[in-house]
């Protein structure tokens, strides 16, 4: 057995992660995956000397270096069973496709694009758990397939998106109502706090990676900006600083609809 070691420079979240596994699914002899996001490095666990892992990384443009690689015993080599992930993976994407329901159902009741365009981003979340889900145990090219349309699909929201950030910006609306928006991505915020937890406990229980807490994921930040958005709304008597975060968090959608794309050609 062959353990690889990679420094992947720019992976600093679970979204890299995620991207790296579905990148890495269907090279014939890895056996298993190990991140730490703190050290920013990737173990690759393989049977085989194999250049298409190097390749694939390289694809990805996260900066990835290969450390070194060394010959251990295959009795050493403990490979988790798929039930775990599963059951992980299915648990936090319920949360995101939930809270994507609440959010868009009250975005459109408190005026607020930044609640929209926040439920799209937990929408998009949704759609990279369930490539997860269909990447463990599942073909290379049904896993393709589904990211390709999921990408599409994701561009075409963050379009008509944008298209009402910029009705909204031209033309006059009530402002947004601040009270809902803060509460609700307050919610939201625990929520994403919750699916980092359970994918940091996974990889814990698997005893092979040290994952930091303090680490914050892409969507906690982008339910702090709502929140902020929220508060400026409420000192500024306006509604310019709710869609600049729409727009922020439409463009994060945008840019994760294109890594979905690549993962599928």
């Amino acid at each position: 057995m062959l353990k690889s070691t990679f420094h992947i420079a720019k992976m600093d979240c679970p979204s890299e992660e995620r991207i790296i596994k579905l990148k890495l699914d269907g090279i014939q002899g890895i056996k298993k995956l190990e991140f730490d996001l703190e050290k920013r490095e990737l173990i690759v666990y393989h049977s085989n000397p194999d250049k298409e892992i190097d390749a694939r990384l390289s694809e990805l443009k996260l900066g990835s270096k290969l450390i070194k690689t060394i010959q251990i015993d295959d009795n050493r080599f403990v490979n988790k069973t798929e039930s775990k992930q599963s059951k992980v993976l299915l648990i936090v994407l319920v949360i995101n496709f939930s809270f994507f329901v609440i959010e868009l159902g009250t975005g459109f009741i408190s005026n607020s694009m930044g609640l929209i365009a926040d439920s799209l981003d937990m929408l998009a979340d949704s759609f990279v758990y369930i490539l997860s889900l269909l990447a463990v145990g599942s073909t290379l090219s049904r896993k393709k397939k589904v990211a390709k349309i999921s990408g599409y699909f994701q561009l075409l929201l963050a379009a008509l998106g944008f298209t009402e950030v910029i009705r909204r910006f031209i033309s006059f609306n009530e402002l947004p109502d601040y009270k809902l928006m803060i509460t609700i991505s307050v919610f939201a915020l625990i929520a994403n706090a919750i699916c980092l937890y359970l994918l940091q406990k996974h990889k814990s229980e698997e005893a092979h990676m040290k994952a930091s807490m303090i680490f914050t994921s892409n969507d906690v930040i982008i339910n702090a900006g709502v929140i902020l958005a929220g508060i400026f709304v409420f000192l500024t008597n306006s509604k310019y600083p709710d869609l600049i975060i729409g727009s922020i968090v439409f463009y994060i959608v945008v840019r994760g609809a294109f890594r979905i794309l690549k993962l599928s050609k």
